[in-house]
């Protein structure tokens, strides 16, 4: 522990393991007659940004449904053989504005591009007659694990897809 020079006032001293002090005047209310910037203020050009929240605020019901839309969108967009597409354009449009819904919709879209990739190793083993089995067991699996991700987001908890390959972050 260091102790305080003169022009330091008492207790401020750095312990270790702990990050410095806040600078004089941080976490002070704003002065009187501050208005905060109306909703989609944007600084002229050249002006420094201040601190922007990473993410919006987003309700719970409301990432709780777009977290379950990210695996059952991609059921339905599995008719046009483009299970991958959902997940990716929830985690584009409203991965910003919550990490729940960010951490699911990645989760999915990295599930549904292993699919993919298991799925064309499984047509091509179709000349060897076994791709044939294993079409059909990853399409069990594949089913059987979005509905499992579905329920689990809906119900507002965390889902890891078993056999996937992380290819999004």
């Amino acid at each position: 522990m260091t102790t305080p020079t003169p022009e330091e006032p008492e207790g401020s001293e750095q312990q270790p393991g702990y990050p410095p002090p806040p600078p004089p005047g941080y976490g002070q209310p704003p002065p009187p007659g501050y208005q905060p910037p109306p909703p989609g203020y944007q600084p002229p050009p050249g002006y420094p940004q201040g601190y922007q929240q990473p993410y919006a605020v987003m309700r719970p019901d409301q990432e709780r449904t777009w977290a379950g839309m990210a695996h059952w969108g991609s059921l339905v967009s599995a008719f046009v053989a483009l299970a991958f597409l959902a997940p990716l354009i929830i985690m584009f449009v409203k991965g910003n504005e919550s990490p729940f819904v960010r951490r699911h919709a990645v989760e999915s879209l990295n599930f549904q591009l292993s699919m993919l990739l298991y799925g064309i190793v499984s047509a091509i083993l179709i000349i060897v007659l076994i791709g044939l089995f294993l079409l059909i067991g990853l399409a069990v699996v594949w089913i059987i694990c979005v509905i499992q991700a579905s329920i689990k987001a809906s119900a507002g908890e965390e889902y890891r897809y078993p056999l996937t390959i992380r290819f999004v972050s």
